[in-house]
């Protein structure tokens, strides 16, 4: 593993599950999202939305999370909007019987609020480094996922209360 998913190791993968058992071959499938090619990539994207994305959420959706934004910020990953689709599925899943791990899952993912915004805003790429052709599908892809992110709302998370107005003061300064 390079710098790109390089903390993967840190993580204790046989301890957490999966939809179908032990999440020990979660760094495998991120692995093979980064690095494989178009079809490899896409049978992984879909074998990890199905272990930790389709409702309920695990106890590794929240670990697995953090690699799923450094990924959709990778530019060469070669789906990044569908690592987005992904985020934006976890955030609407939940886990009736864990909520703990519902209210995880969705934080991992709010706190990459910047990273979507980021894409979302993206400008194309000049001609001397041309965008790929689904630059347009990650910009909506983050622009999705950023108004999901702002409007979310379920029992498993409190309700986020609006920032306090500056004070005439603050404005001033």
């Amino acid at each position: 593993m390079g710098t790109v998913l390089g903390a993967m190791r840190n993580v204790r993968w046989h301890e957490l599950q999966h939809a179908y058992g032990s999440a020990s071959q979660v760094p495998v499938v991120l692995s093979r999202i980064a690095w494989g090619d178009a079809p490899n990539a896409d049978e992984a994207l879909g074998d990890l939305g199905r272990w930790i994305g389709t409702p309920p959420v695990f106890d590794s959706t929240a670990a697995t999370v953090p690699f799923l934004w450094e990924l959709a910020g990778t530019d060469t990953v070669r789906d990044r909007a569908g690592v987005l689709d992904l985020l934006a599925t976890i955030l609407a899943a939940g886990n009736d019987g864990h909520p703990a791990w519902t209210r995880a899952a969705h934080d991992a993912v709010a706190a990459g609020r910047a990273t979507a915004a980021r894409l979302a805003e993206a400008p194309p790429r000049t001609a001397s480094a041309p965008a790929g052709p689904s630059a347009p599908s990650v910009r909506g892809a983050a622009a999705r996922l950023l108004n999901a992110i702002d409007g979310h709302g379920c029992p498993a998370c409190p309700s986020s209360v609006p920032a306090p107005a500056p004070s005439s003061a603050a404005r001033e300064a």
